[in-house]
């Protein structure tokens, strides 16, 4: 069987780049892809690594160009679409890279005959039930408070963003939806963690939040591998952390991803 060809776009931030350094360990697998605005590493990105794509395989484009997009996904079995605004900036950035550029990547894949999108969404669209109790208790420095067995929050309770750019995540959490029922396509949407350069937890009151590089890196390739008739869900993209307050199972259940790593063991005194 020939590789399945995935489009990786927003490849050289550090989510993109974890996803292609994991994936291109299985060149029988992935015949891989990638986009962005520039072909160099986000500066977020800390350490060394490089995305060693040829040129024709590595895309320069603005997602908010749709005919750019619609060249760059053609042929492509999967579409990892991770390219947003990072910075979480004014309504015109989320507007343009986000709510734009989401769509274009969303209706060129349907029009160039992907199979299926992997959609990056955010923890920031469950920010309303972190700030609420019993979850807030990491958040505001009270791990102790956090009672065990509290209820996880699964994919299927209500969003509740608190800015703009979690609230353009729902919208292409929506979109995921709307394709994957009107168009039958398979859409996961991944609402990722907080993924660092320097691959630790910045501070105590992230730990509730925080995912290493490599657990992102195997839940998207996890999603990129799901069942064919898996249509639509939502994921968490979460590393095994003991304050931990999203349904992973999830996950487990039907994409087979038990995360590696723990954010206790990832603080910045250890």
């Amino acid at each position: 069987m020939a590789p399945k060809k995935v489009m990786i776009t927003g490849v050289s931030g550090i989510v993109g780049s974890s996803a292609y350094l994991l994936m291109r360990q299985s060149p029988d697998r992935y015949d891989l892809y990638g986009l962005g605005r520039r072909r160099s590493l986000s500066d977020r990105v800390k350490d060394a690594r490089e995305i060693d794509l040829p040129a024709e395989k590595h895309r320069v484009a603005d997602i908010a160009d749709f005919d750019s997009v619609r060249q760059a996904v053609d042929g492509m079995h999967t579409v990892v679409h991770l390219a947003a605004d990072p910075a979480g900036g004014e309504w015109e950035s989320v507007l343009r890279n986000n709510i734009i550029g989401g769509y274009n990547v969303f209706e060129a894949c349907r029009q160039a005959g992907v199979q299926r999108i992997v959609a990056a969404s955010t923890i920031q669209v469950s920010t309303g039930h972190r700030q609420q109790e019993p979850y807030n208790a990491v958040s505001s420095g009270r791990h102790a408070a956090l009672p065990e067995g509290a209820p996880a929050i699964g994919a299927q309770v209500p969003a509740e963003p608190r800015n703009l750019y979690a609230s353009s995540k729902v919208f292409n959490e929506s979109l995921c939806r709307t394709y994957a029922h009107a168009h039958q396509m398979s859409c996961l949407a991944l609402r990722i963690g907080w993924v660092v350069g320097e691959d630790v937890v910045p501070n105590a009151t992230g730990e509730d939040i925080w995912c290493s590089q490599r657990d992102i890196g195997g839940i998207i390739q996890a999603c990129v591998d799901a069942p064919g008739e898996l249509h639509f869900d939502i994921f968490y993209g979460m590393s095994n952390n003991r304050y931990g307050w999203v349904d992973m199972t999830n996950a487990r259940d039907k994409l087979g991803f038990v995360p590696q790593d723990r954010a206790e063991d990832h603080l910045p005194s250890q």
